[in-house]
């Protein structure tokens, strides 16, 4: 499917999904932030969707996975006071290791994706496009989880090592 016909068939539901997108979410900008998302990820699979059989129920069902994973990220945002607080326990039980032993600790606390994400880019050297198709995300989304992961282990790194250094 070229871009023309993309923009005809995809970009035209665009009304349709901020609607659907509002009652999902209830803020405009996160409900345009979806419809964007999903702009994208139909966009990465185009030369498929001129034999799909229903692109409108295509592009609503990759709007609501997309609302599901903002929820997951939500919850897991939520949670992330009661990780600060094991990893502390944790990070006492290891206070006469050194940082890169914290650090390790830190990283094996990340969301899954994220880990995953930080490990194969800054410890493994892989390059975005074999993690991209490693983890199978977009490119943004590799953008958004590394930088996620690398300000979470900064913060967390610092928060952890001042609390360390108190005592």
């Amino acid at each position: 499917m070229e871009i023309e016909e993309f923009n005809k068939q995809v970009v035209s539901l665009q009304g349709q999904l901020l609607r659907q997108a509002r009652t999902l979410e209830g803020g405009d900008a996160e409900a345009e932030d979806f419809v964007q998302e999903t702009f994208l990820r139909l966009w990465a699979i185009h030369e498929r969707l001129d034999n799909h059989p229903n692109i409108e129920a295509l592009a609503t069902k990759t709007l609501k996975g997309i609302a599901i994973d903002h929820w997951r990220h939500r919850k897991l945002e939520c949670a992330e006071a009661d990780y600060h607080k094991e990893m502390i326990v944790e990070a006492e039980s290891i206070e006469a290791k050194n940082d890169m032993e914290l650090i390790k600790l830190i990283v094996n606390h990340l969301p899954p994706l994220q880990q995953q994400i930080f490990r194969l880019k800054d410890i493994s050297g892989y390059e975005n496009e074999e993690i991209i198709q490693i983890c199978g995300c977009t490119a943004e989304a590799l953008r958004q989880n590394l930088s996620r992961a690398r300000r979470r282990i900064q913060r967390e790194f610092v928060k952890l090592t001042m609390e360390r250094n108190k005592k």
